[in-house]
């Protein structure tokens, strides 16, 4: 306990007794009876040969139940087993190498490191860090191409994550980074660490192809990315049809279903090969384990298909298409429950153009906008 905060109340003999109250703080001064503690209590670490002077090889974890001013910072310092010089330990407890290792002269190193907090008189404790050097990467990294689809309002990508670059490598112990071209630094981002790609705000229509690499500190590997974006037009929501699908999860249907379903959706519904389908959302039916997917199509000489067309080409598809996947319903309004005359049912649709949903596999990512269905009884 570091300190006590007391009342004390001092009262007289009188008639009536009269009193008054007076706080004391008492703190507790901490004495350095503490020493640090390694956590874990030994190390295990690795390093591959031939990495450059400096490659960082572990961190160490030191705590101190003592107050601040007896803990931190702490003096670390290798006792043992660094006769020649081989690493150095810098003030915030980082090991790092001295010399180029080489895996033919020796495979194993163990060190003792001591480390001393700043209390008087100060503590100190030891661990043992054993550090095994092996052989450098003979494996090149291997890694999937992506490809993303970006469905948003006109000018209105508030950005975010879209998806994540998978790469493994044979080396067991191999470290993979990732890297952006800088000329396209501008519009997205490559997390180092995880590979996962970020899209700044306000993208443009088109297609982006990004020069992204993976590598293991020997081999680097380039990595093909393309980011497709569609900016829905306003008019669309007004002329869209859901088909609502039974039993699958929405990275399902982008990794397994979405590219054979459009194909086989085209040709249900487009009578010219040039009219334009748009897949503008999907969206988990809340409570249920099916799944929405929102589209219209774009006639080549101007204007949308209505959705009593589609639905109408739809139905006398519908066998077809369920030889891709199963669908439970075609929506055009969703007047369940209302007791009301298809006539009677107003449905609205409403876009949340700033709440994105991601939808990422290995070879695929689908990011778009959040959906709401408003229908009301007009009986």
């Amino acid at each position: 306990i570091s300190g006590y905060s007391l009342v004390i109340q001092a009262r007289d003999s009188g008639t009536p007794p009269l009193s008054s109250s007076v706080t004391v703080n008492v703190d507790i001064s901490d004495v350095n009876d503490n020493s640090p503690v390694f956590t874990p209590a030994n190390y295990t670490a690795v390093i591959q040969e031939n990495k450059p002077v400096g490659t960082s090889i572990l961190q160490l974890v030191v705590t101190d139940k003592d107050s601040f001013h007896n803990g931190p910072p702490f003096t670390f310092t290798i006792l043992t087993g660094n006769e020649e010089e081989e690493f150095t330990l810098d003030p915030h407890g980082v090991l790092r190498s001295a010399v180029i290792f080489k895996h033919m002269v020796s495979t194993e190193y163990v060190l003792c490191v001591q480390a001393k907090d700043s209390g008087k008189p100060q503590q100190v404790s030891h661990t043992y860090v054993q550090v095994r050097v092996i052989e450098e990467s003979i494996h090149k990294p291997t890694a999937i191409p992506l490809e993303i689809f970006i469905v948003t309002m006109e000018d209105d990508f508030p950005g975010g994550v879209i998806g994540k670059i998978h790469a493994t490598d044979q080396d067991v112990y191999d470290v993979l980074t990732y890297t952006l071209k800088s000329e396209q630094k501008s519009l997205f981002k490559v997390n180092s660490h995880d590979g996962k790609i970020i899209a700044l705000g306000g993208l443009d229509n088109g297609k982006y192809v990004l020069n992204v690499s993976v590598s293991d500190g020997r081999f680097q590997v380039p990595i093909d990315v393309v980011v497709h974006v569609e900016q829905l037009l306003q008019e669309m929501l007004q002329n869209t049809v859901t088909i609502r699908f039974e039993n699958v999860s929405p990275e399902d249907f982008v990794g397994l279903h979405m590219h054979g379903f459009r194909r086989t959706l085209r040709n249900a519904v487009l009578s010219q090969k040039q009219d334009s389908l748009h897949i503008i959302s999907i969206q988990p039916v809340a409570g249920s384990n099916q799944l929405d997917m929102l589209f219209a199509v774009q006639i080549h000489s101007g204007g949308f298909y209505k959705p009593t067309y589609l639905i109408q080409k739809l139905t006398s598809a519908r066998r077809h298409l369920e030889n891709v996947i199963r669908i439970s319903a075609i929506l055009e309004k969703n007047c369940s429950g209302l007791d009301c005359q298809e006539q009677h049912c107003e449905q609205s649709l409403s876009i949340d153009s700033h709440s994105l949903m991601t939808y990422s596999t290995a070879r695929i990512s689908f990011v778009c906008p959040r959906f709401y269905r408003n229908v009301r009884c007009m009986c």
